[in-house]
């Protein structure tokens, strides 16, 4: 399906989900289905249940959960996995303490539907609490084998991770894959003045330290990410 001229903006800033595709009890963005279901089939062949954990989140959600860290009432963690305490910081030092592992609303790539989080549910039983940490998918987490596994079979599927390696804006997120071709198409119709706007009309936590430093939030946040890998 493509996106016509008068929806793409929405759909990148997760205020239509008209580009969306019901899938596995989550939403996925309607050109990567075939690729996804091949990736995961491939995994299924190597012995792992490649399962979502989170999909498209539209930008109210991503606000829930931006103003609940923003405000204390939902923790925000740093790279060690301890609970900042954001009560003497700045409002600007506060959303980047956030913008660590939750993205700003607006510039999620969770928005387009091109990106989710995945994890191996045959590698734990139906009570485990997930929790998408760089432990479990570090050696001798749960869920390194399938992360090994996807270091070398995700390109052959039209997908990488855009939060490989820490470039110094969102941490690592070894949970995290994206479709290649179409997250692109997506992101390259983002802008600093698009989401300027988006955030402008909005209720965020934050908002006028946001508004005042979006260049360099953009910078390090949003557009700061690893490259595909080529393969071959």
């Amino acid at each position: 399906m493509d996106l016509n001229q008068s929806t793409p903006i929405l759909c990148i800033t997760g205020q239509s989900d008209t580009h969306l595709t019901d899938i596995q009890n989550h939403r996925l963005h309607s050109n990567i289905i075939s690729d996804f279901l091949a990736l995961q089939s491939a995994a299924k062949n190597a012995g792992f249940e490649l399962t979502i954990a989170s999909s498209f989140r539209d930008f109210n959600r991503q606000s829930i959960i931006w103003n609940n860290k923003f405000l204390g009432i939902r923790p925000v963690f740093n790279k060690q996995q301890e609970i900042a305490n954001l009560s003497d910081l700045s409002d600007i030092d506060k959303c980047i303490a956030i913008m660590l592992y939750s993205a700003l609303p607006g510039a999620s790539r969770h928005h387009l539907g091109t990106d989710l989080d995945v994890f191996d549910k045959a590698a734990v039983n139906d009570n485990y609490k997930l929790q998408l940490t760089p432990d479990e998918y570090q050696q001798g987490g749960p869920f390194a084998p399938l992360s090994n596994w996807l270091d070398d079979n995700l390109g052959k599927f039209g997908f990488y991770r855009p939060y490989q390696h820490d470039l110094g804006g969102v941490a690592p997120e070894l949970w995290h894959i994206s479709h290649i071709e179409q997250s692109q198409l997506l992101v390259n119709r983002l802008s600093e003045q698009v989401l300027f706007e988006c955030i402008k009309k909005s209720e965020l936590q934050g908002k006028q330290a946001i508004l005042d430093n979006l260049p360099a939030i953009y910078a390090r946040f949003v557009t700061n990410v690893s490259p595909p890998q080529k393969e071959g």
